[in-house]
């Protein structure tokens, strides 16, 4: 590995997270398939994520919000319906008791609009000073309806988002300490598993999901085009991305590219059923900004490329890590 010591980059997504994931845990625990979410027996999903969000409050949504929608939507990327979830908190001395009761509500409305259940949980408390209010752990089990993956993209595939990108990152990035600006942006923080289940069940032949969180697009596309050996041109001017956003981003030197969602699905399909994925989406109401934003190809394989708006081309790079870490 390049570095001897843990970096903030290696929680990010990036090239740092796989060199981690690859070099290290998927050895030591014989992991051979590298999705969100692992299927069981053909029938199970099962996941698990911690949530590391600073600060714990933010447009749009809270860190129990973010977790209960992280986790049901990695169980919705496979295919499975979210059923059942796990609750762990490590909670700070000093943390307000008021700020706890709020995320418990939240977790609890969000949970009831994501049709899961919160079946056990763990609590532990540690020192002041040592986690920044809370952090948050959960696993969830869903039943598997659709057999995708990130390995089953294929060319003449099109690729489709349900809408305006990077709106969590920037979110988040305005209310952090040091940094905070004014913007309208909110989180697009979701539970996505209504509006993937209406794609499912339009009868187009879908091929792989993805929620763009950390990394954002860019991280996802590089992935799925590594893991299905393909290529992925994505067009600059297809890409949903607000005013309000790339200001943030030209603001702070950002790629809006590389920013993080959190209600956001990536759908690769037979090209000839783009229609039918769109139609679905557009009449579901997190999905009414769907568009068609690339297409898959043979060459170049392993790789994802940009059209940009001006004709020119540029290769879209796995990014190392976070541009700004805890954004989830």
């Amino acid at each position: 590995m390049k570095h001897d010591r843990i970096l903030l980059a290696h929680g990010g997504g990036g090239t740092l997270t796989h060199e981690l994931i690859e070099q290290l845990f998927a050895p030591a625990f014989g992991l051979k398939e590298l999705e969100d979410s692992a299927v069981l027996d053909d029938k199970l999903a099962f996941t698990t994520d911690s949530y590391v969000v600073k600060p714990y409050f933010f447009p749009g949504g809270d860190i129990g919000k973010l977790a209960v929608c992280g986790t049901v939507n990695d169980l919705a990327m496979q295919g499975a319906e979210p059923l059942w979830l796990s609750l762990g908190m490590i909670l700070e001395e000093g943390l307000p008791l008021a700020d706890l009761e709020k995320i418990v509500a939240s977790i609890k409305a969000t949970a009831a609009e994501a049709g899961v259940t919160i079946v056990t949980g763990d609590t532990k408390v540690v020192e002041r000073g040592k986690c920044e209010g809370l952090y948050l752990n959960t696993a969830g089990i869903g039943r598997v309806v659709a057999d995708v993956g990130s390995t089953h993209v294929r060319p003449g595939d099109a690729v489709i988002v349900n809408g305006n990108l990077g709106e969590h990152g920037v979110a988040v990035l305005s209310r952090r300490e040091g940094i905070a600006f004014q913007t309208s942006v909110i989180s697009d923080c979701a539970p996505l598993w209504s509006l993937v289940q209406s794609a499912l069940v339009s009868g187009a032949e879908i091929h792989a999901m993805r929620d763009p969180t950390r990394g954002g697009l860019a991280a996802t596309v590089c992935d799925i085009a590594a893991a299905s050996g393909v290529g992925i041109w994505l067009q600059e001017s297809a890409l949903p991305i607000s005013a309000e956003v790339r200001g943030a981003c030209d603001l702070l030197g950002l790629d809006p590219l590389n920013i993080a969602n959190e209600g956001k699905v990536v759908v690769f399909c037979r090209g000839t059923d783009a229609g039918r994925v769109l139609d679905a989406m557009r009449a579901h109401p997190l999905g009414r900004g769907a568009r068609v934003i690339g297409e898959v190809t043979e060459k170049p394989k392993g790789m994802a490329v940009l059209r940009t708006a001006i004709g020119g081309e540029r290769i879209v790079d796995m990014p190392t890590g976070e541009d700004l870490p805890r954004i989830c």
